[in-house]
């Protein structure tokens, strides 16, 4: 295996089309299809599909694509410090279902190290993607929240893909609304009267398991629910229709605004936010500070 070959496969599954990568890395498509070959002949598992709609990566090659990266980027890194005497900037990013304090914490993280030596990403998604985000090297870490309902789904996930899940804080439901919704200014919620008011639930995608939901109460069976895929829509929603959604409880105004309240839910439910690693891998100095931002919101559990 060569550092070349691993180039050749991020190529490949970047353009999705061998004419395309072997256009980019000025090599005939021949020899960009013989080397890839040869590769998956050596490590005994096949990276690509081929077809007429073009290149695909299958599960084992998405798996490979993430290391191959972690290794180029390295190899990037150590070309930019030793032969061109240049120092190239340290990375750190992290992926999380949709809660705003983690990105509140992300915010004071990049206020801390700034951007001139460091590059950051953040990544709001699905619950499946924050697991393969982490497995493939994407993000270094992963935000969700683990219970008694999903815990059994999830330990599997986690196992398989070689990953840990770590307890941060525990916390309970509650009800997350506009601030002039009628139920807003009562001191406790119960699921009998949200009947008839729209419950707000992030999509999922194709992984779209009760498991895997971002919300607690997944199998409740809600007279009206409306999915959507991104925070700002949800706090669309809540104010032009009067829906809610089921969270933490730990509001972030900062982020959010002050238009919304977080009221206790009547109910036995409570989870468990953690993160995500790598098993064996361990935690960068950006990564331990980004868990300490984390774990100030502790004292914010309502």
């Amino acid at each position: 295996m060569t550092l070349q070959q691993l180039r050749y496969v991020i190529q490949a599954a970047d353009s999705r089309s061998m004419n395309e990568a072997a256009k980019a890395l000025y090599i005939s498509q021949p020899s960009l299809s013989g080397a890839i070959k040869e590769l998956e002949k050596e490590i005994g598992i096949e990276l690509f599909k081929r077809s007429s709609h073009g290149t695909v990566l299958t599960p084992e090659g998405e798996e490979f694509l993430g290391y191959a990266r972690q290794v180029t980027d390295q190899y990037q890194l150590l070309e930019n410090r030793y032969i061109y005497r240049t120092r190239g900037k340290k990375k750190f990013s992290v992926s999380m279902q949709h809660y705003s304090f983690a990105v509140k914490a992300f915010v004071e993280l990049v206020k801390q190290f700034g951007m001139d030596e460091y590059e950051f990403a953040v990544y709001e998604t699905r619950t499946y993607d924050v697991l393969m985000d982490v497995k493939n090297f994407k993000s270094e870490l992963g935000i969700l929240y683990r219970n008694d309902f999903n815990a059994k789904v999830l330990n599997k996930l986690l196992k398989d893909n070689n990953l840990e899940f770590h307890d941060l804080f525990s916390c309970g439901t509650y009800v997350y609304l506009w601030k002039d919704h009628p139920l807003a200014d009562q001191a406790e919620i119960t699921m009998e009267e949200l009947k008839e008011y729209p419950c707000l639930s992030f999509d999922q995608g194709s992984n779209n398991s009760f498991f895997l939901a971002e919300e607690v109460l997944s199998t409740y069976e809600y007279k009206r629910i409306i999915k959507a895929n991104d925070r700002a829509t949800m706090l669309n929603l809540m104010v032009g229709l009067n829906g809610y959604t089921l969270c933490s409880g730990i509001i972030c105004e900062e982020l959010n605004g002050s238009d919304y309240r977080a009221v206790p839910l009547h109910a036995e439910e409570n989870m468990m936010i953690g993160y995500v690693s790598r098993k064996g891998m361990s935690i960068s100095a950006l990564g331990q500070q980004y868990l300490e931002e984390i774990r100030k919101y502790r004292e914010f559990v309502l």
